[in-house]
This record gives structure tokens, C-alpha cells and sequence, in this order.
């Protein structure tokens, strides 16, 4: 088998009703690169990167097109050579940003293509840990609900099947934030997972304080409550609270994740798709994570990272975030612990639905 082509399409897929966080002002569109490898033999891998509100997706886009050279006459077999080469030739862009966005896209549809030719799931391709991963609602309960709203919606992500969930919280007006977080402990109880994410906004002893005033609530973790690269500041905050402390989701390739371990600035890593640079990425740093005894988490992508975080012996939460849903044919299903099912479809077990494909098209 050989793959013949490598081709893209863009997806400009709606949020609504928009979201407000504290690190966008408003998050209205997810803005996909699609792309899909296609072989002699007829079988296509699919995988995707995206973009917020379509910033910069046209830069994204072209990456990858730049990356085709790569793939082109492979055999999917040893499609463990294409991250060896990258290596390579990004060394002059550099390996954070849009080159590792674009190697992301491309790795992301061999892995896929890969199990598809081996007729088994990619987390069974690797050897799976597990036949489901804990997995926690990420698609709501926002800075912009009231308290009512985020009661509401917590008690319906309940009545979904979720055992876990995610709020937000902002840098100022700490006893408001707290109380929105109370809330939504009340209205879920004791046994359900909660965590609070502050998107990067606050200063260390902000993190503290508001940190310090959310132990009573018996936090699943507090996550990335600075900005990400001060993995000091991360450590002085994880020294300081007993609740555990989450980050990495903006960390760039397992060498990103490396520096946070040797930093000790998380009790949990939470390693993104996209920017580790896809899959052999992912696992590099998972592998990592398991030398330092510290969970391995996911950020986005459930219908990727779910085959990842089962077949690594530390994967800890699956991020269930329903931004590219629309675009696929099947839907993750929970089993009634609230856990994420393996499917056992080959790939990623989630393919791409070619009429939602072509409603959101560009």
C-alpha cells in the first residue's frame, strides 16, 4: 500500500451560542483543516487541526500543504519515518507553532490509516490498557451562565451519563468566582468530578488565594491558573494547595512536556493533539508522564485522544469538548461509570461524515 495524495478541506464549524472565557473574549466558530490521505489500495486516513474564530487558519492550511512531499509515496507501515524526517526539515521554523500544528494534521491522518490497514482501533494497534477512559464534560458550564444556567447545566450533563465535569473561573472578584463554583458542586453532589480551569489568567497569588478558598469543594484539579510558560509559577502554586494542580495543554511537543516534568509544575499533565505534533508526539509524552508517576490527561480531540489515553498506562481524563462532533458519523458513547467507550471500529473509529463535511465546507 502507498499513499497517492494528500487532500484538504476547510470546515468552519458553529459554537453556538458563543462562549465567553477568561483568555477569549468570545469563542464563536472552531475552524478545522481537514485532511484526508488517500492510498493505491483505496482506504483514507482522516485527521484534523483547527483554529479558533478562523484566526489564522488560511497559515495553518498552507503548512500543511507544505508537507505533502512527505507522505507521498509511503507505505503506511513505516509511517514512523515521516515524524523522523519532519524532525529535519522544521528545524529552521522551529519546533512550537504552526509547523508542529501541521505536522500535527498530517500524523493524525496516518495514525489513522495505519490502523484502518491493520483493520484494528489505533488504541488495539498499540496494545490498550483499557477498554474505556474516565471521561469529564467540557462543553459548558462557562463565565458567561448565570448560577441558575450552570446548575441546570450541570444537572444535565448528569442525565448524559457524566461522572465528571469542568467549570471556569475568572481572575477577579474571587468570593463571586468561588460561589459559581459552590454552585455547581451543590446542584452534582459529592461523587462527581469537578474541575475549575482558569485559562491562563490569573498571577500566582491570585492562583492561591481563589486556589485556598476552593479546597472545601474537593476539586477533581485546579487547571492552568497562569500563563503557561511559567511552569516556577505553576510549581509555587501546586506547593501551596492541596488540590491538584493541572496544565501542559500549551506546551509544544513531549520536549514541552519534559520541561514541566523536570519543573514539577503539575500533579496532572493534560498534553494536546495539535500541539505535540499528533500522535507519536502524544505517546512520547504520555511515556513521560509515566516515568514521573504523574496522570496523563487530554486536551480536546476526544475522538482522537480516546484511543491514546487507552492504550497508555497512566491516561488519566478524557476532555469531552463537542466542537467537531458535527463533522463525524458516530458519537463517543459512555458506559455507566461515565467512561468514554473504545469503539472497535479500525482508525480512530470516528470517521468523518462526507454531507456534514460538505455543509460546513468553506
Amino acid at each position: 500500500m502507498k499513499i497517492t495524495r494528500l487532500r484538504t478541506q476547510v470546515v468552519h464549524l458553529p459554537i453556538d451560542p458563543p462562549i465567553i472565557t477568561a483568555i477569549f473574549p468570545t469563542i464563536s466558530t472552531a475552524d478545522c483543516v481537514l485532511v484526508f490521505l488517500e492510498t493505491d489500495q483505496g482506504l483514507v486516513g482522516e485527521g484534523l487541526v483547527f483554529s479558533i474564530n478562523n484566526q489564522r487558519l488560511t497559515v495553518i492550511h498552507d503548512m500543511i500543504r507544505t508537507l505533502e512531499p512527505m507522505v507521498l509515496g509511503m507505505d503506511p507501515r513505516i509511517g514512523g519515518s515521516l515524524n523522523a524526517r519532519a524532525w529535519r526539515e522544521l528545524n529552521f521554523l522551529g519546533y512550537q507553532g504552526v509547523s508542529i500544528v501541521g505536522l500535527a494534521a498530517v500524523d493524525n491522518a496516518l495514525w489513522d490509516l495505519r490502523g484502518k490497514a491493520a483493520g484494528l482501533n489505533v488504541a488495539h494497534l498499540i496494545g490498550a490498557c483499557r477498554p474505556a477512559v474516565p471521561t469529564y464534560a467540557s462543553g459548558g458550564l462557562w463565565l458567561s451562565s448565570s448560577i441558575d444556567e450552570l446548575q441546570r447545566e450541570a444537572e444535565g450533563f448528569l442525565k448524559r451519563g457524566f461522572k465528571a465535569m469542568k467549570t471556569r473561573v475568572g481572575p477577579t472578584e474571587p468570593e463571586k468566582m468561588v460561589a459559581r463554583v459552590r454552585a455547581v458542586r451543590e446542584a452534582i453532589g459529592p461523587d462527581i468530578g469537578l474541575m475549575v480551569d482558569a485559562n491562563q489568567q490569573m498571577s500566582v497569588k491570585q492562583a492561591i488565594r481563589i486556589g485556598r478558598m476552593m479546597e472545601e469543594l474537593n476539586l477533581t484539579w485546579f487547571e492552568e491558573p497562569v500563563i503557561c510558560h511559567d511552569h516556577a509559577g505553576e510549581a509555587a502554586i501546586r506547593a501551596a494547595l492541596d488540590t491538584p494542580l493541572a496544565s501542559g495543554e500549551t506546551v509544544y511537543t513531549h520536549r514541552g512536556i519534559l520541561g514541566m516534568l523536570q519543573a514539577g509544575a503539575a500533579d496532572i499533565l493534560m498534553p494536546d493533539l495539535q500541539r505535540m505534533g499528533g500522535p507519536t508526539e502524544f505517546l512520547k509524552a504520555g511515556h513521560l508522564c509515566e516515568a514521573y508517576n504523574i496522570p496523563c490527561a487530554s486536551h480536546l480531540f476526544p475522538e482522537m485522544s480516546l484511543a491514546l489515553l487507552a492504550a497508555l498506562p497512566g491516561g488519566h481524563y478524557l476532555e469531552h469538548m463537542p466542537w467537531f462532533e458535527n463533522i463525524y458519523a458516530e458519537r463517543i458513547e459512555l458506559d455507566q461509570q461515565g467512561r468514554a467507550i473504545v469503539p472497535d471500529r479500525p482508525g480512530w473509529g470516528f470517521s468523518f461524515d462526507p454531507a456534514a463535511v460538505k455543509r460546513f465546507a468553506a
